[in-house]
């Protein structure tokens, strides 16, 4: 019986015998680990640890790609109660000092010699860090590989890692996860292996694949959506094949012929502007065809059945159109599952026509991660909803619409920070979690915004920016888009544009620049998005409506500290970083009108 994360390695031996259990691309070629070799490098590292000195409590960090190896060397910590750090890889040096030294991990396991250098003067520094260790090979650095050659030599203390098996609780700390910051300083997660267990097997409920399957990860692993579903894949028998890197997501589809994978909404968005992109390529009656597939599939209805007619149009749109996307995404998805922030409604029916289950899910690092998911069990997906709430969670509204979650899945609490755990979690067990939602034919639960993000307008109206970020991302020319006017007369937006998109469109109408700073400043391209901003107005109410807009010349992402690793605005660094050109749209409300 799973109750612990490393149980899940008993089922490959009583349960499946899977030769492809782990998978990762090394020079060129697909590199597989058979349920008995994950077990075997398991316990070799368990015995290792165990011989260099490290005891249950201990903290070893994390901090590197997907790949078979961290899993190797993530349930080995696990099975001789060693708590995992796991970090990403792409945060600033200073948020990875934070983590460090608030955290006191013993060893620092890295993957490669870039990381290992940007981490040196953190390191070298350290009062609690003994050993640093790669993943790849690096001249004068110790590889992991060490630790598990001195476990296999250790074979002896096998007995002693059962022994500690046995004597770990459900309620025991596995791991230690840090907030990715997007509000302000990382919080460290404390989160039990019941936390996980119960996670992981109340989504499994949720998930007709079967073992044999085969799964491509992408997402940061260190990150809990996607950690919590690869425990998800290995406890249903799933293999877990891990992409070499997220510019060679499709062509590693392509070669693995995935049944699922998880995703975040914006990697759906970027992948529908995509194919629209080459839509607008198509002339005479191949374009026709395209386009009235895509009017045919925004309009699907997953949980309504059509008339004749509409199926008829749909069969055949399946069968000149979307059987092309679907051999795109390597011919044997099933299930794709979202989750990180809101998917556009018209993104579900997309994929519901194509014939792909697209789940979106919700959830913070506080619970484990998932409070609600779509449901296939329940019928087709509900666009615009998260789903049920999950077996064995409990949710509530607060007064002013917060959701409120007690469960199996909410955390121990904050690492070493017992005021903020008791402001967040009430004395009936409830976690805050500082987003809005509603509840829909008393079943399906809908986030509407984060509690923290929604802001007052000097007329005292609410805005909820994420509502209107969804809507003006809708548009194939906008990349990322932040609403801003908090204590200010009027809502209006910072746009970083699709610069693909944009280039496209200029060529197209002869339209010559030098570089982006000078594009976002000819007038036909500001009207054009004036355009763009102006149909997403029509839809909302006149408070809710950008009144100002500008384009910036920057392209957002987690490397430039502008996004989250899990591709989140942060908005406290967006508003810093753009404070001038927020001040020039706000200063001269003061004495003009909006613009009309």
């Amino acid at each position: 019986m799973v109750t612990r994360t490393f149980d899940i390695l008993d089922q490959y031996r009583t349960k499946y015998r899977l030769g492809d259990a782990l998978a990762c691309k090394v020079t060129g070629k697909w590199v597989k680990y058979s349920g008995d070799e994950y077990i075997k490098y398991a316990n070799d590292i368990s015995c290792g640890l165990l011989a260099m000195g490290y005891s249950s409590g201990d903290k070893i960090a994390l901090i590197s790609n997907n790949r078979p190896e961290w899993n190797f060397f993530e349930m080995g910590m696990a099975q001789i109660g060693v708590i995992s750090v796991p970090i990403y890889p792409t945060i600033s040096l200073d948020e990875y000092q934070h983590i460090l030294s608030h955290a006191e991990p013993r060893m620092l396991m890295v993957s490669d010699k870039l990381l290992l250098e940007k981490l040196r003067p953190l390191f070298e520094n350290s009062p609690t860090i003994e050993h640093v260790y790669s993943f790849n090979n690096i001249e004068g650095v110790n590889n992991w590989k060490e630790i598990a050659v001195q476990g296999n030599n250790s074979c002896e203390l096998l007995s002693q890692v059962q022994q500690i098996k046995d004597a770990i609780k459900p309620d025991d700390m596995a791991t230690l996860i840090y907030t990715s910051g997007t509000t302000g300083t990382p919080k460290g997660v404390m989160l039990s292996h019941n936390n996980l267990v119960s996670n992981f097997k109340a989504t499994c409920d949720r998930n007709y694949l079967t073992a044999g399957a085969r799964a491509l990860s992408f997402l940061p692993v260190s990150h809990i959506y996607e950690r919590m579903m690869n425990y998800h894949f290995q406890n249903l028998g799933i293999a877990v094949y891990y992409a070499e890197n997220m510019g060679a997501i499709m062509e590693n589809i392509r070669e693995v012929q995935p049944h699922i994978f998880n995703t975040v909404p914006r990697l759906l968005e970027r992948m529908y502007i995509g194919i629209i992109g080459k839509s607008k390529e198509l002339k005479g009656i191949k374009g026709k065809i395209f386009n009235d597939a895509i009017n045919i599939a925004v309009k699907f209805d997953p949980r309504h059945k059509s008339n004749l007619g509409y199926r008829f149009r749909l069969m055949l749109a399946r069968r000149l159109v979307f059987s092309k996307w679907t051999a795109i995404l390597g011919g044997q998805v099933r299930i794709i599952v979202s989750g990180g922030a809101p998917l556009q409604t018209r993104l579900t029916n997309l994929f519901s026509a194509i014939g792909i289950d697209l789940l979106e899910g919700y959830g913070l690092t506080e619970t484990s991660p998932v409070i609600a998911v779509s449901d296939l069990r329940r019928g087709r997906p509900k666009p615009g909803s998260v789903g049920p709430v999950l077996d064995g969670v409990k949710i509530k509204l607060d007064e002013d619409g917060e959701i409120l979650c007690k469960g199996p899945n909410v955390m121990l609490g904050y690492y070493k920070n017992p005021e903020l755990t008791a402001q967040v979690i009430d004395s009936e067990g409830y976690f805050h979690t500082g987003d809005i939602g509603v509840f829909d034919e008393n079943e399906f639960l809908t986030v509407t915004d984060r509690k923290k993000e929604i802001f007052k307008l000097s007329n005292g109206k609410y805005i909820s920016p994420q509502v209107i970020e969804n809507k003006l991302k809708e548009s194939l020319l906008i990349d990322q888009v932040i609403v801003i006017g908090e204590n200010e007369k009027f809502a209006s937006a910072l746009i970083s544009p699709n610069f693909t998109q944009l280039h496209n469109w200029c060529y197209t109408r002869e339209i010559t620049f030098s570089d982006n700073k000078e594009l976002i400043q000819i007038p036909e391209v500001i009207e054009n998005f004036r355009q763009e901003v102006n149909q997403v107005n029509k839809q909302m109410g006149a408070a809710e409506q950008v009144k100002r807009f500008r384009l910036v010349a920057d392209e957002w992402s987690a490397q430039t500290g502008e996004l989250s690793p899990t591709l989140k605005l942060k908005r406290r660094q967006l508003t810093e970083k753009y404070a001038k050109i927020i001040d020039e749209i706000y200063v001269y409300s003061r004495t003009e009108k909006a613009d009309k």
